[in-house]
């Protein structure tokens, strides 16, 4: 897929965003909360078996924003395009740290499942091009709430961008890349059920466009790097050398661990390929790392975050583009201020986190499987070094209400 824009475009966008743009805005952590909308039906299609599907998103936004034109990241789950979820842990973390930087995120399910034959490299690409149809209705779907409902969401429908990890970096990787019906795949079969309309397929909102910016890529892999060119979309790439499901490199993908399916071109022959044709991007290697690490390590989540975070802040606000770590910080947005939140930070914390906010009675932190580890009366500075890495849950109780807040301790 060829930019929607020409440098004009670019220009005149830039000013739009120069108000948000202040240096902390999409880099930063400038909200305390999000506002999750769950279940919005952005289209419907045919499944691989025939059956009707409601596709449905869940829509992160920042609490407390008063901003309208924010850009927009659309978010695909992983699963092999057999199993997944739009609320799984390989993508919720992420939308709602998005909405905290002041973005629009929006995690979408999309078509799962493949007819088993003894060669599956037809059906899994089939459910390739159905995930990247049902990606390509959902941009157009919030183009179209814009331009029809008064723009509900608060999004910059010229600011659109997809992510994707593992399976959700297949549909990101060829909803950019996979751009002309002569590059599809010969033993795809076009005609298969739920296949209707080409690479636009027909999952909803026609007539709207479903062009992007960018995308960010964690641990997916393209059918081929020949079909990136030198004008296309910039990308973020992410990936672990030790990735046991989806191929580092250029390899035999296998279904199950055991069936061979296709070959594929993981992240590093992606980089080799955008550096050859002078494609804008980042690649950030996990050394020694397995499938989706970010999913079980905290630090590769912390990371990988970053990352995203200075990619796609470049793409909207522009400056110099930084592929490296970066510790995220908290900042105070006006707005959030203005409703007395209470505010965690660091996070993710390594020796102390501090909380700061009105009338803060009590704390207690939990473990994911609800163990008390820590009760504090009065302290707004918790020591940490006695805790164990890992994700934790911060009950905070203030004269009023209680909050509940995810802190990391790496």
């Amino acid at each position: 897929m060829k930019h929607l824009f020409t440098c004009l475009m670019l220009a005149i966008l830039a000013l739009q965003s120069s108000g948000q743009c202040d240096g902390n805005r999409f880099r930063n952590y400038v909200f305390t909360d999000f506002v999750k909308t769950a279940d919005v039906q952005y289209g419907t299609n045919l499944k691989y078996d025939g059956t009707s599907q409601n596709l449905l998103c869940d829509i992160y936004e920042p609490a407390g924003d008063t901003y309208t034109n924010r850009p927009l990241v659309i978010v695909a789950h992983g699963g092999f395009f057999l199993s997944g979820s739009k609320t799984g842990p390989d993508v919720v973390p992420i939308c709602e740290s998005l909405a905290k930087m002041g973005y629009v995120a929006v995690s979408i399910e999309y078509r799962l499942g493949i007819t088993i034959t003894a060669d599956l490299s037809g059906p899994m690409t089939e459910a390739v091009m159905r995930g990247v149809q049902d990606g390509k209705a959902a941009v157009r779907y919030f183009r179209k709430t814009v331009a029809e409902n008064n723009n509900p969401y608060g999004i910059d429908p010229n600011q659109v961008y997809v992510a994707g990890s593992s399976a959700g970096g297949y549909i990101a990787l060829h909803m950019a890349y996979l751009d002309s019906e002569a590059e599809i795949p010969t033993y795809v079969n076009q005609s298969a059920t739920g296949l209707a309309g080409g690479l636009e397929g027909e999952s909803g909102n026609a007539g709207y466009s479903s062009g992007i910016n960018a995308i960010v890529n964690i641990c997916g892999a393209i059918g081929d790097s020949a079909w990136i060119s030198t004008d296309d979309e910039p990308a973020l790439l992410l990936h672990g050398t030790n990735d046991q499901t989806v191929p580092f490199g250029s390899a035999m993908q296998y279904a199950f661990g055991v069936a061979p399916v296709v070959e594929v071109d993981g992240s590093n022959s992606i980089n080799q390929k955008m550096d050859e044709v002078t494609v804008e991007h980042c690649f950030k290697i996990f050394n020694g790392a397995d499938h989706v690490p970010h999913v079980t390590n905290t630090a590769y989540l912390d990371t990988t975050l970053s990352y995203m975070a200075n990619f796609l802040s470049y793409q909207v606000c522009g400056g110099t583009l930084e592929c490296d770590y970066r510790e995220l910080t908290v900042g105070i947005n006006e707005a959030s201020a203005s409703l007395n939140n209470v505010i965690l930070y660091p996070n993710p914390a390594k020796d102390f986190f501090t909380i700061e906010g009105n009338g803060i009675q009590n704390v207690e932190v939990y473990t994911l499987t609800g163990e008390l580890v820590l009760q504090s009366n009065g302290k707004n500075r918790i020591e940490t070094t006695h805790f164990v890495s890992g994700m934790y849950l911060v009950n905070i109780h203030t004269s009023n209400k209680t909050t509940t807040k995810k802190l990391i301790i790496e």
